[in-house]
């Protein structure tokens, strides 16, 4: 199991000498985190890492999953979707499964914390079932620039009872009487997913999956969700084939709370049949598998047309993979464009494609892209800032 020393190496002494002097404020505080899953998604990948981590400093630091029926996360999926911009209608039914599912749940978790952190809008609304005794944060994770307003409205009710809300980027703030702040999500260097494997572990753990060693790699890696556009990063393939022989493999998961994967999943599948294409979802090992594919691939695309962060960005980039993504949420923060990597218009499918082949082509442009953007992301994305920023934000209610 990882603990806070094991970064020394990663960052230095000093930066975990500094945690561990703030982590001294909080010794036994009890902070429990609320969230919809334990597995697939970025949320739940931070979650797994700073649990233990925060723990290994001597704050007792929770994690609990709300419970629901595929008919809640259904709704909360439409809630995801609304606040992310998509028009949607909850009818009466649909806001009483979800308000239920909450105070069900409530009823199910006593919360004698000194701190309740709740993540995304599946819990929510939690904070209207329980006497409120402590200081309570709602942490988005979702772009909130364009949200339907029949949505917010709704969940606004919920939002204003909280004392502090969270989100990934300055743009994302809402007109709130709450206190906001910033937090840029993170990756763990130490995880399966990020640590340094040798070479022929990578070749070994691609070869388990049937991928050619033999040609070009680019990959998408994400949830089989509509918002990160796997049909269009398809298409985009097919240009960037006619000049430059290579592979496309997708590879994602179907995650617990997101009953649309299944759906987006099997209408791409169909694609697997073309030359060079290969789809993978839910594989074994999915977190060595991902490291490999990232470690191993010649370009990685994030070609969502909705992003909340995207921290398959800053994965890719500190393996000194050369990363060509959307310009568009918390996207242009990982990467300095045209320096570390590429961004353009998630409709842009030309110049994904003229970027793509660039890469391709130049090999020592490409080795220059992945050295600044690997010295990007441990300056500025390592899991070892996302704890501090937390620390910070507990001096304030603890």
């Amino acid at each position: 199991m990882i603990k806070i020393n094991d970064y020394i190496d990663i960052v230095g002494k000093d930066v975990i000498n500094n945690l561990k002097k703030k982590a001294k404020k909080f010794k036994d505080k009890r902070i429990v985190c609320i969230s919809s899953t334990n597995q697939g998604g970025g949320v739940a990948e931070m979650l797994n890492s700073l649990v233990i981590l925060f723990n290994d400093l001597g704050i007792n630091f929770g994690w609990r999953i709300i419970h629901g029926s595929p008919d809640f996360f259904a709704i909360t999926k439409s809630l995801h979707n609304a606040l992310q911009g998509a028009p949607v209608n909850l009818s009466r039914h649909e806001k009483e499964i979800y308000l239920n599912t909450n105070e069900r749940y409530s009823i199910f978790t006593h919360l004698n914390h000194d701190l309740v952190i709740v993540h995304d809008p599946q819990p929510l609304a939690l904070i209207n079932f329980y006497k409120k005794r402590q200081p309570w944060i709602w942490r988005c994770h979702i772009d909130l620039t364009n949200s339907d307003k029949k949505v917010w409205n709704f969940l606004s009710e919920y939002i204003d009872k909280y004392d502090q809300v969270v989100v990934s980027d300055e743009a994302y703030r809402k007109d709130l009487s709450n206190s906001q702040d910033i937090i840029h999500p993170a990756i763990d260097p130490l995880s399966d997913k990020n640590r340094k494997l040798t070479s022929s572990q990578i070749n070994k753990i691609l070869s388990e999956q049937s991928i050619s060693l033999s040609k070009p790699i680019i990959t998408q890696i994400s949830r089989f969700d509509k918002w990160k556009d796997p049909e269009g990063v398809i298409k985009i393939f097919d240009m960037v084939k006619k000049k430059s022989d290579c592979q496309l493999v997708l590879l994602g998961n179907t995650a617990t709370d997101d009953p649309e994967g299944v759906k987006v999943y099997s209408y791409i599948k169909k694609f697997s049949n073309k030359k060079d294409i290969k789809i993978l979802v839910n594989v074994k090992n999915n977190d060595l598998t991902v490291n490999a594919l990232q470690s191993k691939a010649s370009v990685v695309i994030q070609k969502s047309i909705r992003e909340g962060f995207a921290l398959t960005i800053s994965e890719a980039a500190y393996k000194s993979t050369p990363v060509v993504a959307s310009n568009i949420g918390g996207m242009p923060l990982q990467i300095i464009n045209n320096e570390s990597g590429y961004l353009h218009d998630p409709l842009d499918y030309k110049s994904f494609a003229d970027s793509i082949v660039k890469i391709l082509k130049d090999k020592k442009h490409a080795v220059k892209l992945g050295k600044r953007g690997k010295k990007y992301i441990e300056e500025n994305f390592l899991i070892t800032r996302l704890i501090e920023d937390w620390l910070d934000l507990f001096a304030k209610y603890l």
